[in-house]
């Protein structure tokens, strides 16, 4: 097995729960909602994605391990799977390495494919199609403002998801002022329901 890389850093987490969090972030190549070409970006299912999936170098099991060794230190013991789609790749035997060596293992997904919960210890699902979505449970769902799928983040939240989320964010486009108001207002008139800002661009991090 290989696996295609994007990029490997280590940053803070900048997003949901674990805002602040010192990780080392994984970034696989490949997405299935986008593929990445700019000429096409307005016709897919996520037009404001702000990252850089396409490129990528091959690893095998034993080199990307190696290299999430080099970018974590003695006192980070987060690793951050994400991409792109990284449910495309990520396997049991890369997440279970992982947490044999004492890695705290998440994954950020569009909620596309199942995931089993053995192989992660935390699941962020930011959705982008309600039909779409297979995944049953996330420790967090963390909806797009305003939400890419047309409806308020509590509608899709009780009817296509039924609520399986322990904790829930909305987080503004791209920090921008009128989408924060809007989130903002959105939290402040829904219960349940959290600000999640993109803290690592406000700081001027990855």
């Amino acid at each position: 097995m290989t696996y295609k890389i994007n990029e490997i850093f280590l940053s803070l987490q900048g997003e949901g729960y674990w805002t602040g969090t010192p990780s080392v972030f994984v970034r696989f190549s490949g997405c299935n909602f986008w593929n990445g070409r700019e000429k096409d970006k307005a016709e897919s299912l996520c037009p404001f994605c702000d990252t850089d999936f396409v490129n990528g170098k091959d690893y095998n099991l034993e080199q990307l391990i190696r290299e999430i060794k080099f970018y974590a230190t003695k006192t980070t013991k987060h690793v951050v799977l994400t991409g792109g789609e990284p449910t495309l790749q990520m396997d049991q035997e890369l997440c279970f390495k992982l947490k044999e060596m004492g890695y705290y293992v998440a994954v950020e997904t569009n909620g596309s494919n199942l995931i089993d919960h053995q192989w992660v210890d935390w699941i962020t699902f930011s959705p982008k199609s309600a039909e779409r979505t297979r995944l049953k449970h996330a420790h967090e769902i963390k909806v797009l403002w305003p939400t890419p799928f047309g409806c308020p983040p509590q509608e899709f939240y009780s009817i296509h998801w039924r609520g399986r989320a322990d904790h829930c964010f909305v987080q503004p486009i791209d920090n921008e002022e009128s989408n924060i108001a809007g989130a903002v207002r959105y939290c402040l008139a829904t219960y349940g329901w959290r600000l999640s800002l993109q803290a690592h661009k406000i700081l001027g991090m990855r």
